[in-house]
């Protein structure tokens, strides 16, 4: 599928083999790696375990630095989402970023970090985990809420068939979150690489 894609023009591709022995991410990792190369693309990869919707995250599956070194070291991807502590999906309880492991992480590799399930992170802990090393902040689960949630209220005792009317109501309350999550992010308090990731 990421050689698809490349085939197709994406100038970057992700791939998660985060599930698998650390061993065999590296092989899975690596051979995406190798293929991106000859499109000059980058490659993100996976390492530690961000729990997916309703999974527990523990402990034991962050992202150890000296395995992120390696990791990188030897599949030589371009950028890495990390295990601190986030989850995908809504949080049931405020999450607690693991901020000093994100610190050693980021001093011991060169790779751009980042940070998926970043919906529901409070603004206070998103910006110093930029400050720490996150380049990249993956935020999927609060966009597709706040879109559908809108065109849910529109929808309401409406009887309006057309998208072209409806749709962009929706669309506006994602660009506001997004702006929003960009004023959180603000140039004073990122570095100049940090993107937001739809």
């Amino acid at each position: 599928m990421a050689h698809r894609c490349l085939d197709a023009g994406f100038d970057s591709v992700m791939i998660d083999a985060s599930e698998k022995p650390f061993d065999e991410n590296v092989k899975i990792t690596s051979q995406v790696v190798k293929i991106a190369s000859s499109y000059t693309a980058n490659v993100e990869a996976e390492l530690g375990y961000v729990a997916k919707l309703g999974q527990a995250q523990q402990v034991s599956q962050y992202t150890q630095p000296a395995e992120a070194k390696r990791f990188v070291n030897e599949t030589g991807v371009h950028a890495l989402a990390i295990a601190i502590g986030s989850a995908h999906g809504f949080y049931k309880e405020t999450p607690k970023l693991q901020l000093e492991l994100l610190s050693s992480i980021h001093a011991a590799t060169p790779a751009a970090l980042v940070l998926h399930g970043s919906s529901g992170i409070p603004d206070d802990q998103l910006r110093e985990a930029i400050r720490r090393g996150i380049s990249k902040v993956n935020l999927a689960t609060e966009t597709k809420n706040i879109f559908m949630k809108t065109l849910q209220e529109i929808l309401r005792d409406n009887e309006e068939i057309d998208l072209r009317k409806v749709f962009p109501h929706a669309t506006d309350a994602v660009v506001k979150l997004i702006e929003g999550k960009l004023d959180v992010i603000s140039p004073e308090t990122v570095v100049p690489n940090t993107m937001t990731n739809l």
